[in-house]
C-alpha cells in the first residue's frame, strides 16, 4: 500500500469512524457519549494514524522490520492508551458502562483498521 493510498484510507476510516457518535448526539442521545469523547477519538486516532505512518515508512526503508515495527508500535499504542486512560479517568468523572463502551469502540475498531493495513501491506509483499 502506498503512502498516498494508505492516508486516504485513514481519512475516510476516521470519517466513518465519527459518523456513529455525530449521529448519536443529533438524535438526541449524547447520554451514550462520555464527556469529552472527541479527545479520546482525537488522540486514538492520532495514535493509529502514527503507527500506520511508522509501519508503512519501515516498509519502505526496511522492509526486513516491518513484523517487528508493527508489534513494536501496537505495544506502544496500547499502553499509550492504558496511560491515557488512568489520567482521563482521574480527571473527569465518568459514567462507567458508557465509558468502557466508548473506548472499545475506538480502539478495537482502529486496531482493525491498523490489522487491515498490515494484512493489505503483506498481500502485496507476496505478490511481487
Amino acid at each position: 500500500m502506498k503512502t498516498k493510498t494508505a492516508i486516504t484510507a485513514f481519512l475516510i476510516f476516521a470519517i466513518i469512524l465519527a459518523l456513529p457518535p455525530l449521529a448519536l448526539i443529533f438524535t438526541g442521545h449524547p447520554n451514550l457519549l462520555v464527556p469529552h469523547f472527541w479527545l479520546i477519538f482525537a488522540f486514538i486516532t492520532g495514535l493509529t494514524f502514527l503507527v500506520m505512518v511508522a509501519i508503512i515508512i519501515t516498509k519502505q526503508v526496511n522492509p526486513e522490520n516491518y513484523a517487528q515495527t508493527f508489534l513494536a508500535t501496537t505495544v506502544f499504542k496500547l499502553l499509550a492508551c492504558l496511560a491515557f486512560l488512568v489520567v482521563f479517568i482521574m480527571k473527569i468523572k465518568v459514567d462507567k458502562p458508557v465509558f468502557v463502551g466508548n473506548f472499545f469502540y475506538l480502539y478495537f475498531l482502529n486496531t482493525a483498521f491498523e490489522v487491515y493495513v498490515l494484512l493489505r501491506n503483506l498481500r502485496n509483499q507476496n505478490l511481487k
